[in-house]
């Protein structure tokens, strides 16, 4: 037997191949967009893919489930909660899926999602480990508030709540304590507000250390569980539906975004997504034109702030950019929301000024001071005492609440989301004077320590 993990850094996801070695077959666990690796996995192992098991319809990224049944042959398997669209054989509480001297159990764990399942592996008569989906984190359990309006079965965050508190108590930490969690996130997914960096841990480890398992009253788990949880992409309820309908295949897909000549200049009210750098963005861009730089977390920055109900144009510095962006995208269904993709090279009919750090010191009264961090980021300590809090992921649609009688200055916690945000206020505000803080917010934090 082998348990390969693989994870994707951007979006703290955890994937997992298990291989029965005698029989040449391999389990697929809550697959990513792009199956290749998968491919790869079986090919190196000279093993077959037979089956692909999801945990829940995810939130925050595609899988590719679908497609590798098409591909492989393999089985799905889901729990009849799900309603899935795509052929699968239902996995309920007690379902047993042998692959030679390996048996994978499903246990109906609702409190992420109603549909949520996890999945006991055991080995030679011996519960080995438990792939959780995003029911048990390392430190953390799933949030329970993602189902309010998306999926087949939709449920109220405190109904989803109480059903966590008995999903880890009467079924989850009833395992030997010696079984190994493997989670479907890590530390950076919003599907939890206090994951661990570690990748996998055990059931007696989390009993010990992980706040969400301690005892405590279901009223207190309760309260626990519905507070400070992190914000909602606007994406998320898209790739619920799009994963309960199973997403097309990832490479045709890609194929299908149009590619536009560089320079191109799109029609005037369009989304445009320019993911450049923002030194060079500020220099010359299209005006009304967002800056999501390409980054580690591009993706769920695109997603929070593009709506799924609209298309975009996407803008890059290079082709070889353009592709890496058009993959980035795709792992949250976006790619098909792109209306056309090209390359920047030339100027453009717009301009961002660059803030004087020493004037803003000097006069920081004389500014409209707007943090865009997330809530629980500006409850924990501003920065500036006369800051206006707006969360990025809020601005587009609150932008016009910020005063434009004086220079507005846009911050974050290190200088990334603020050329997002600054781009933002800049095409939502055209009339005001709009100046990005940057990395130099930095030096501010360092004064108020």
């Amino acid at each position: 037997m082998k348990i390969q993990q693989f994870e994707d850094k951007g979006l703290a996801h955890y994937s997992y191949a298990i291989l029965s070695e005698g029989l040449g077959e391999i389990v697929l666990i809550d697959p990513a967009r792009n199956p290749q690796t998968y491919y790869d996995f079986a090919e190196a192992t000279k093993a077959t893919i037979v089956a692909v098991i999801e945990t829940h319809p995810h939130a925050d990224f595609v899988s590719s489930h679908l497609e590798i049944h098409e591909t492989t042959g393999a089985n799905i398997y889901a729990h009849s909660m799900v309603g899935a669209d795509y052929p699968y054989k239902a996995f309920d509480e007690g379902a047993v899926l042998e692959i030679g001297n390996l048996k994978l159990k499903s246990l109906h764990t609702p409190g992420h999602s109603p549909d949520s399942i996890c999945i006991v592996l055991e080995h030679e008569g011996k519960d080995k480990a438990v792939f959780t989906g995003d029911t048990l984190f390392i430190g953390d359990v799933g949030r329970p508030d993602l189902r309010e309006s998306a999926g087949s079965m939709t449920a109220k965050r405190e109904e989803l709540a109480h059903q966590m508190y008995h999903s880890t108590r009467q079924k989850l930490m009833h395992l030997a304590d010696d079984v190994v969690v493997y989670p479907a996130h890590g530390a950076g997914t919003l599907c939890g507000k206090s994951l661990s960096d570690a990748n996998s841990s055990t059931i007696g480890a989390e009993k010990t250390g992980n706040y969400a398992l301690q005892e405590m009253s279901k009223e207190a788990f309760v309260k626990l569980l519905t507070e400070d949880q992190p914000f909602v992409p606007k994406y998320f309820g898209y790739n619920v539906g799009l994963n309960k309908q199973g997403a097309p295949a990832y490479k045709p897909t890609l194929k299908m975004v149009p590619r536009l000549a560089a320079n191109y200049q799109p029609e005037e009210g369009a989304v445009i997504i320019d993911a450049r750098n923002e030194k060079v963005f500020k220099q010359s861009h299209y005006k009304s034109a967002f800056n999501i730089q390409n980054g580690t977390k591009f993706e769920t920055w695109l997603g929070s702030i593009v709506d799924p109900k609209e298309n975009f144009y996407l803008v890059a510095a290079t082709e070889a950019e353009l592709d890496e962006l058009i993959a980035k995208a795709a792992k949250i269904g976006y790619e098909l929301l792109i209306r056309g993709a090209f390359v920047q090279s030339r100027p453009a009919n717009a301009s961002s000024p660059e803030i004087n750090i020493e004037a803003f010191r000097q006069n920081l009264r004389e500014h409209t001071i707007v943090d865009i961090r997330n809530g629980s980021e500006f409850k924990d300590g501003k920065y500036f005492e006369n800051a206006i809090n707006i969360p990025l992921p809020e601005l587009r649609e609150r932008a016009t609440e910020i005063p434009t009688g004086k220079p507005v200055v846009i911050h974050c916690a290190a200088g990334y989301r603020s050329a997002a945000g600054s781009s933002i206020v800049e095409a939502a505000l055209p009339q005001a004077l709009v100046l990005d803080l940057g990395e130099a917010v930095n030096n501010f934090k360092n004064d108020k320590e």
